[in-house]
């Protein structure tokens, strides 16, 4: 996590660590509500948009199991189809190799058919299907993208004397910053449900990526 977080960003850090703790304290009173695991599962991954490496890939496999556990429950669920959809996508971005990538695409479209058949008129249901078929194609871009600047960081004259962690660095901080544009409007999901409870509002949306 970058140690100078913008005030932006650190606010919405704080809100969905309180909306995860939450969700977990409900969850031990109540482990069959599907809205409060959809809610985690959303906490869980916009949280993953502040982790790099295996965090980020453990936290986003975290909200996927949550957001499974509440399918099981409610199977025609739409807004966690919609959120599993959008956790599949993020999987997808967070591995290099083609074919994987490619899998989690594929869920993914399955997961946002699936909630679009729940809820035929939501247009954010419709616009991440639509998303989620040039998924493959920003996948290979972005590949590439962290292909090229290997190239250039790793030609430097000071490759041997320590610049490989500053490479990691700039890969990682691109890498995450297209993983947090894929992500957008996952928010909802945590915010469903927040009028009943006694916490702050959240951030508004405009202030996203």
């Amino acid at each position: 996590m970058s140690p100078s977080i913008p005030r932006e960003e650190l606010e919405r850090l704080m809100f969905f660590e309180q909306t995860r703790e939450k969700a977990a304290a409900d969850y031990a009173r109540s482990p069959n509500d599907p809205d409060n695991l959809t809610r985690w599962g959303g906490a869980l991954l916009e949280l993953a948009h502040f982790r790099q490496g295996q965090d980020s890939i453990d936290m986003v496999q975290d909200a996927v199991a949550k957001l499974e556990e509440a399918l099981r429950i409610n199977p025609r669920k739409h807004d966690a189809l919609w959120c599993l959809g959008n956790a599949h996508t993020s999987q997808g971005f967070l591995v290099t190799e083609t074919y994987k990538a490619n899998a989690y695409f594929k869920k993914a479209a399955r997961c946002f058919r699936r909630a679009l058949d729940e809820d035929p008129n939501n247009e954010l249901y419709q616009k991440a299907l639509e998303m989620t078929e040039k998924a493959p194609s920003l996948h290979q871009e972005l590949q590439k993208e962290l292909a090229s600047q290997q190239v250039i960081l790793g030609s430097g004259p000071s490759l041997a004397s320590g610049s490989a962690p500053k490479q990691q660095k700039k890969e990682d901080d691109f890498k995450y910053d297209v993983l947090g544009w894929i992500v957008l409007g996952v928010a909802v999901i945590a915010w469903m449900g927040m009028a009943k409870s006694s916490m702050p509002p959240p951030p508004p949306p405009s202030s996203y990526r």
